[in-house]
């Protein structure tokens, strides 16, 4: 090829790339500024928002949880609108995204799951770190609530990490939730005892016991006529860091009490009266 040729094709390409510069330039540079001032107001909506959930009293892990989101959210639309900018056909990568989110979802759904599960769980907080619960068949003191699952260390020491899916969908009981606790108590005394007496000796012991909360007070009452014995019943309230030692206490003293003011405490006893069977009988009378 000749040098002339050579360099009018070289020309002719300067001059396309030049105007075709020149047309895409100023959108290119819209492009970058939108990119760089959605990248900005991204990380500007992502700490206000934090700073808002904060002020609510939010949960820390469910507060990152929708600060992300927030952040992730406007650079999408960001990018999107970039791509626009710069010519794509934004309905395309629109259609694009939703196909990649769905199989996302397809391929992720217990994990999804559990992550629905435990944003409901950081959202109505039926319980908190430090509380002691029992769903299903798991319990324990709760050490951690995720996202994903929740940690839970049961009274024997054995460490429960548990999906939170697996909470959420079964009855929770949470001990410790409440500040009082109820604690109840079955006594046994005789038949011939003085159940008066009784209630008096337990009712005693029971205001005896700093613990004790005095409203509402102390109750002490016949709760059934046992085969072998009047059970008294006692109830007392106190407050749920202190419901065991209370219970274990008036369990032991409840006992020797009543045992020093001259009541029996009878346990279960069968009676058998040995005597001639009807067989032997019918025998005696043909004799």
């Amino acid at each position: 090829m000749e040098p002339g040729k050579i360099a009018d094709e070289v020309s002719t390409l300067a001059n396309a790339a030049a105007t075709w510069a020149a047309a895409a330039l100023p959108n290119v540079i819209v492009a970058l500024i939108l990119l760089v001032v959605g990248w900005a107001l991204s990380s500007w909506a992502e700490r206000g928002t934090g700073r808002l959930l904060d002020r609510a009293g939010l949960e820390p892990t469910l507060r990152s949880v929708i600060t992300t989101l927030v952040r992730y959210a406007l650079l999408i639309m960001v990018i999107v609108a970039v791509l626009g900018q710069l010519g794509v056909q934004t309905t395309s990568v629109i259609a694009a995204l939703g196909a990649i989110g769905l199989a996302i979802g397809l391929a992720l759904q217990g994990t999804l799951a559990n992550i629905a599960a435990g944003i409901m769980l950081l959202w109505l907080r039926p319980f908190r770190v430090g509380d002691f619960i029992e769903t299903g068949d798991i319990s324990g003191t709760v050490k951690d609530v995720g996202l994903f699952a929740s940690r839970l260390d049961s009274w024997d020491g054995i460490y429960q990490f548990v999906p939170n899916s697996e909470l959420w969908n079964k009855r929770v009981v949470n001990y410790s939730r409440l500040e009082r606790r109820l604690v109840s108590l079955k006594f046994g005394i005789g038949y011939e005892d003085d159940m008066a007496r009784g209630r008096e000796v337990l009712l005693a012991l029971a205001a005896a016991d700093e613990r004790v909360l005095s409203d509402p007070p102390p109750d002490c009452f016949v709760e059934e006529l046992g085969d072998s014995a009047v059970i008294l019943a006692l109830r007392v309230w106190t407050h749920t860091a202190t419901y065991w030692p209370v219970r274990r206490s008036l369990t032991e003293h409840g006992k020797t009490a009543l045992e020093a003011a001259g009541l029996s405490i009878p346990f279960p006893q069968r009676t058998i009266h040995y005597g001639p069977s009807a067989q032997d009988r019918a025998n005696s009378n043909v004799r």
